[in-house]
């Protein structure tokens, strides 16, 4: 390391190269994109996700960007299948630096009719897949006696609760995950693990486009586009290259922290939006 009044360049502290990476759900949506930017990095990646197959780019990556990657299908809310797609994930790299679980769901639903089972897939899926996977992920790292990094995804879920979105079992998952990730960044501190957040706000996807449509009024719906101060959604774009700066070098003295990429929705809203009473 270099000394204190030693200054270095900047660009190598972002590479990802010789990097060995799990991300869940990584098949599509969000955990797809954090997939690609890692492997632009330079980093390897094992993907871990329940659907058969990955969007068709996936296939593309290891030829564009000179790295390896591998798909498992596997469900995070199975411990087997969890600990069989790590050990295959091991196995094809040899050692593990770092993860991105990412899988997640939402249900936009009235607290009162919300059910148990909801509610319990919610969870067994954003948070305890999450729990284990970063579980797995530390004890080979320290197995390995080396440094790694987990990027965690929370939510402006986890820090606000905005009128007209009934989601009181996502925002519990999410809230979860970004204790979780402080309470894990100072266990494992010790054992040069890095622990953070990103918390996206709400992100153009086909999950958020379906939310959207199902709102009972359309001024409800449009205020996912127009309430951040940036006045829009988010989209993946936006968050990829907080998870590579998490991720690499360039953050070897970031721990604990959550970057919020909201458009400005967690300070504030647009004046005369999500005012209205159901």
């Amino acid at each position: 390391m270099a000394s204190a009044d030693q200054l270095q360049n900047v660009r190598p502290m972002f590479e990802l190269r010789n990097q060995n990476y799990i991300v869940t759900g990584g098949a599509q949506g969000i955990g797809f994109a954090c997939t690609r930017a890692i492997c632009e990095m330079g980093g390897n990646v094992a993907v871990f996700d329940v659907q058969e197959k990955p969007v068709e780019e996936f296939s593309t990556l290891g030829k564009t960007f000179g790295v390896k990657t591998i798909y498992i299908q596997m469900d995070v809310t199975k411990e087997e299948s969890i600990k069989t797609a790590f050990d295959k994930a091991l196995n094809e790299f040899g050692t593990i630096d770092g993860c991105v679980p990412a899988a997640g769901i939402a249900i936009d639903k009235p607290f009162l009719e919300q059910t148990w089972d909801e509610f319990t897939k919610i969870q067994d899926i954003n948070v305890r897949g999450t729990f284990f996977v970063a579980q797995l992920t530390a004890r080979q790292i320290k197995k390995q006696g080396t440094k790694g990094s987990m990027v965690l995804i929370a939510s402006q879920s986890a820090h606000i609760a905005l009128p007209g979105y009934r989601m009181a079992a996502y925002n519990a998952s999410k809230g979860a995950i970004l204790m979780l990730s402080k309470a894990l960044a100072v266990e494992l501190a010790p054992h040069g693990i890095r622990v953070n957040t990103i918390s996206p706000g709400f992100v153009d996807s086909e999950m958020t486009r379906t939310v959207r449509e199902s709102k009972s009024s359309k001024r409800e719906g449009e205020q996912m586009w127009l309430a951040p101060p940036n006045q829009r959604l988010s989209t993946q774009n936006d968050l990829t290259g907080a998870v590579v700066y998490l991720l690499s070098d360039a953050a070897r003295h970031t721990t604990a922290a959550d970057i919020q990429i909201t458009g400005g929705l967690h300070a504030g809203t647009i004046d005369g939006l999500i005012s209205y009473e159901e």
